[in-house]
């Protein structure tokens, strides 16, 4: 019996080792190597979006980004014709934000050591990877005049960084211990808002000082005097420009729009009898548009449509 055992077993090997099979499995490994060359992602079905930070719009060109796990999808609504964005770390994509001039568009995502990434979109390649948050990032966000980037991570996180992306360093640093979920620039790049969950503050930026130093420097961060409203989640923020340049505009989860001005003082509110207001964003002049992100299931897939609730003006 272990005779026989041994001859079979030694067939085998002369088998395996014979000419023919080698140039199988050589054709084989050939025609995979083809193959993954030749696979290109097509369309994307469905969205990752936990909440308004994970879908942004390029007002130049109206193209459209959103996470599907861990792709960016690049939707033109006009042509209906996506592009895509792959992450090579295979984590899920949680935020998204285009730069001002709509070249770049930067990422946040969750999981062990997430990075910040900004993506090239006319080649779509990766041109930046910045590494300092532990479990997920909430939000992002480009300077106005593209020369930062801030990154707010998840509470567990309780930290917001200002980058100088292209040079890879983080300038200024601080903690926040409150659930964030958004960030808006001032016209001037010279602050930004942070909002969330019983929280507006308000982030200022020396220039002066981040320049001269090597080593990251504080943030300075200041609480908005919320008053009788400091107990609502204030779930977007949009700083203002022209005219309301000073003032910066909160909706909250239970539909209250805001005006804080240069004080930080919540200068005055209005209903809008919406209770599922989720983001804010102002245009030139007085016009405020408010939105809000509907996700309906459509036979298995599932279908986001972007719909401006209204438009109103302030009493200024």
């Amino acid at each position: 019996m272990t005779v026989e055992n041994t001859t079979i077993k030694s067939r085998i090997k002369n088998l395996l080792r014979s000419p023919s099979i080698k140039l199988r499995r050589s054709k084989a490994g050939n025609n995979k190597e083809n193959l993954s060359n030749k696979v290109t992602l097509e369309k994307v079905l469905g969205i990752t979006s936990a909440g308004n930070r994970a879908l942004a719009c390029d007002p130049r060109s109206g193209l459209v980004a959103y996470p599907a796990g861990c792709v960016v999808v690049l939707l033109n609504p006009k042509k209906n014709k996506q592009h895509h964005i792959l992450n090579s770390s295979r984590k899920t994509i949680t935020t998204v934000s285009f730069s001002p001039d709509g070249k770049y568009v930067v990422t946040g995502e969750s999981g062990h050591m997430p990075a910040v990434r900004v993506w090239d979109v006319a080649e779509r390649t990766q041109v930046a990877e910045l590494h300092e948050h532990k479990y997920g990032v909430a939000c992002v966000a480009f300077s106005p005049n593209s020369k930062y980037i801030i990154s707010v991570g998840y509470q567990h996180d309780m930290i917001v960084n200002v980058w100088a992306w292209k040079k890879n360093v983080v300038i200024a640093a601080n903690k926040v211990s409150s659930k964030v979920t958004a960030v808006s620039f001032s016209a001037d790049s010279s602050y930004f808002v942070t909002a969330g969950n019983r929280h507006v503050k308000f982030w200022y930026l020396d220039h002066t000082k981040s320049s001269k130093v090597n080593a990251t420097v504080p943030l300075l961060g200041r609480s908005g005097l919320l008053g009788e409203l400091r107990n609502n989640f204030f779930s977007d923020v949009a700083c203002g420009k022209g005219r309301k340049a000073n003032s910066t505009f909160c909706i909250t989860s239970s539909g209250l729009l805001c005006e804080f001005n240069d004080k930080r003082m919540l200068d005055k509110w209005v209903e809008l009898r919406k209770n599922d207001s989720f983001a804010v964003s102002f245009t030139s002049g007085l016009r405020i548009q408010l939105s809000r992100l509907i996700v309906k299931l459509i036979k298995q897939h599932v279908t986001v449509l972007l719909s401006v609730m209204l438009t109103c003006t302030l009493d200024v």
